[in-house]
C-alpha cells in the first residue's frame, strides 16, 4: 500500500475547521457580492446564495448558470482574508501526521486554488502535497459531481482503485465510492453510510486506520 495509495484530502473541515471563523467570512463575502452585482438587499441576497449553494454544492455553479456571472472574479472577490492565520482553527499535530504517513498526496477542494494554498500555508503543511486540485481545474463542477473527479482523475493519470478520498461530506464520499475509490468520512456526529469504508473522528486518526484500507 505505501508504494501507490493516493490521498486525496478534502480542505474546509477535513484538514481545519473552516466552520469557526473561515467559512463565516466567505459567506458574507458572497452574500455582499451578490447583493453588489444583483442589485439585492441583504436578506434577498443571503437567501440566493443559500439556495444555490444547496442546489447545486456550490453558490457560484447557481450563479453562472443564472446569471452569467464570471467565475474568477467571483473568486477572487469572495475568497479574500488580510489576515488569514488568526482565523485559522487546526490541530499543529496534523504536520506529524502527514509528514509519517506513506503514498501521495493532493488536495481536492471545492475552493479555489490560491485560497488553498494559502490555507495549507497557514497550517504550515503545503509542503507534504503534490498538488492543489482546486475548483478551477474542475472546470467549475464541484464535488460532489462526477465531472471534478474525472478531472481529478485524468490530470493526474491516476487509477480510481488506488485512491482514497479523505471528507467531511458523506455525499462527496458517495460519487468517490461510485468511481471505485476507498472512502474515508472525517467527522464526530455523522453517522456512516454503506459506502463509507471507514469513519474516524478526527483526523489525526488516520494514520492508524490507513493500513486496514484495502488499496
Amino acid at each position: 500500500m505505501a508504494r501507490a495509495i493516493i490521498w486525496l484530502f478534502d480542505l474546509d473541515n477535513t484538514l481545519h475547521n473552516a466552520s469557526a471563523h473561515i467559512f463565516p467570512h466567505i459567506n458574507r463575502s458572497m452574500t455582499d457580492y451578490l447583493m453588489q452585482h444583483l442589485a439585492l438587499e441583504r436578506e434577498q441576497a443571503d437567501a440566493l446564495r443559500s439556495h444555490y449553494w444547496k442546489r447545486y454544492g456550490a453558490t457560484l455553479l447557481g450563479l453562472m448558470r443564472h446569471h452569467g456571472t464570471d467565475p474568477d472574479h467571483f473568486l477572487e472577490h469572495t475568497h479574500r482574508f488580510e489576515h488569514l492565520a488568526p482565523l485559522m482553527v487546526f490541530d499543529r499535530a496534523l504536520n506529524h501526521l502527514l509528514r509519517r504517513l506513506p503514498g501521495r498526496k493532493i488536495v481536492f477542494s471545492n475552493g479555489p486554488r490560491r485560497y488553498a494554498r494559502a490555507v495549507l500555508g497557514a497550517m504550515g503543511i503545503h509542503r507534504h502535497f503534490d498538488d492543489v486540485f482546486g475548483i478551477e481545474q474542475m472546470h467549475y463542477h464541484p464535488k460532489p459531481g462526477v465531472q471534478a473527479y474525472r478531472a481529478l482523475l485524468r490530470e493526474h493519470r491516476l487509477v480510481a482503485q488506488r485512491c482514497v478520498l479523505v471528507e467531511d461530506s458523506a455525499e462527496n464520499l458517495r460519487t468517490a465510492k461510485r468511481l471505485g475509490m476507498k472512502t474515508v468520512l472525517v467527522g464526530s456526529t455523522l453517522k456512516q453510510p454503506a459506502y463509507v469504508d471507514v469513519k474516524i473522528r478526527s483526523i489525526l486518526e488516520l494514520r492508524r486506520i490507513a493500513a486496514h484500507l484495502p488499496c
